[in-house]
């Protein structure tokens, strides 16, 4: 017989949320950026239009992000082996999905990443109000993603229509199979548009969806 995992409440979820090392990281910046734009003020209907901008192709960029780094495929050129931190450790999520750790953004790949997403906004937008939106903005939805990953991946029963989806969606990827489902805070939005959200039922179960590229 099948053992039976015991529920997950929203309060347990996020006490290991908590304990976790990429959401302090990236929710000390999101502190930083919102101080910093409520002091500077300067509010005006292009913040609104950067908000919308970012939630819109924030889809589009979970997916390619996804696709093209998180699972590369190792290669070789000559005797240098080109495989990234984000990409070995998305393999080894794959092979277990259940490891904690693993289901968050690494550590070591935020401490360059955040600095560089920092001088993006403070260095190339028009003004500096706009930058520090565009931090703010990227906080939230960097927090909303590690918050949506870490909870499909615990024993929390959905309880909404869209959480459903969102859960079904990420479920099929990493048990059914991984050439599909790329999107992990929306379901059928980036997978729809760029062809990777079939009926499940017309797709076979993959042999590697927890050995990616056999190197698990």
């Amino acid at each position: 017989m099948t053992e039976r995992r015991p529920k997950v409440t929203l309060a347990e979820a996020a006490r290991v949320f908590r304990r976790q090392p990429s959401p302090w990281m990236i929710g000390a910046l999101l502190v930083a950026a919102i101080v910093a734009r409520i002091v500077l003020a300067d509010w005006r209907l292009g913040d609104l239009v950067l908000v919308g901008v970012m939630i819109a192709v924030f889809p589009l960029a979970e997916w390619v992000i996804h696709v093209c780094v998180l699972h590369w495929r190792p290669r070789r050129i000559g005797r240098v082996k080109i495989d990234s931190l984000l990409a070995r450790k998305h393999r080894e999520h794959h092979a277990d999905p259940r490891d904690v750790p693993l289901v968050f953004i690494p550590w070591q790949t935020l401490l360059w990443l955040l600095p560089v997403v920092t001088a993006i906004g403070l260095l190339a937008f028009p003004t500096l109000a706009r930058g520090l939106t565009f931090l703010v903005v990227l906080g939230l939805l960097g927090l909303g993603y590690e918050w949506t990953h870490h909870l499909i991946h615990t024993d929390y029963k959905p309880r909404t229509r869209l959480f459903r989806a969102v859960w079904r969606n990420h479920r099929l990827h990493h048990f059914k199979n991984e050439h599909y489902w790329f999107t992990v805070t929306t379901t059928g939005t980036a997978d729809r548009v760029l062809g990777t959200y079939p009926d499940p039922s017309t797709v076979a179960n993959s042999p590697t969806a927890k050995a990616l590229h056999d190197y698990a």
